[in-house]
């Protein structure tokens, strides 16, 4: 079982990823609002703050030697958590290419990565009618190589979300905020069950 999937207070450790680099984002808003109410479900929520520092993936430095620094803490974050929640929102219809250049950099090796069997949900916020449908689908298809286990249901999609945020992009639409506490219950759910038939997998194959 991960060790910080739980332990001797019960807490769960998960690493908080904006694929915004805006410092009004409407989807860091949404993050941090999802580390507010992850609380009340035993969830700790970090909030990386190095995405604008992680160079573009480049395949000469993806070596032990030549490695940038950014990257191996990116790495060492993600694996050091137990789950990710990630807050995207949709650019020309897909990721934000800052994000994806996180996940192509922590991706790598294809079968040591630590996105490897790791839970992950998504959520996203966008003033358009989508809600982030499209960035959000692009995202899920780019887990299923790194092997990562997804959180289904409930989704969360905010359409034409500059009515739901304050002045400061803080959530404060009750309706939204009830749906995004929901999917952190879901979550830590989900952590649970994933890490519990990860441990009966390593006990049938000893």
């Amino acid at each position: 079982m991960n060790e910080n999937a739980g332990g001797s207070n019960g807490r769960i450790h998960v690493l908080g990823i904006c694929g915004s680099l805006r410092a009004g984002s409407y989807n860091k808003g949404l993050l941090r609002a999802a580390q507010e109410l992850a609380r009340d479900h035993g969830i700790d929520i970090e909030i990386y703050e190095r995405l604008r520092d992680i160079p573009p993936y480049d395949a000469d430095q993806d070596t032990d030697d030549a490695m940038p620094e950014p990257v191996r803490h990116l790495k060492a974050a993600v694996s050091g958590a137990a789950g990710l929640v990630i807050a995207t929102p949709e650019y020309n219809y897909s990721v934000p290419g800052v994000l994806k250049n996180a996940f192509d950099w922590a991706s790598r090796p294809a079968k040591g990565s630590p996105l490897n069997r790791k839970p992950i949900a998504i959520m996203g916020a966008s003033t358009g009618m989508s809600g982030t449908i499209r960035s959000q689908l692009a995202l899920r298809q780019s887990l299923i190589f790194t092997d990562s286990f997804a959180l289904l249901q409930p989704e969360v999609l905010i359409p034409r979300c500059a009515d739901r945020f304050d002045a400061n992009s803080n959530l404060v639409d009750e309706s939204t905020r009830a749906l995004v506490g929901k999917q952190m219950a879901a979550f830590a759910a989900w952590i649970r069950v994933v890490n519990e038939a990860s441990d009966a997998a390593v006990g049938v194959q000893q």
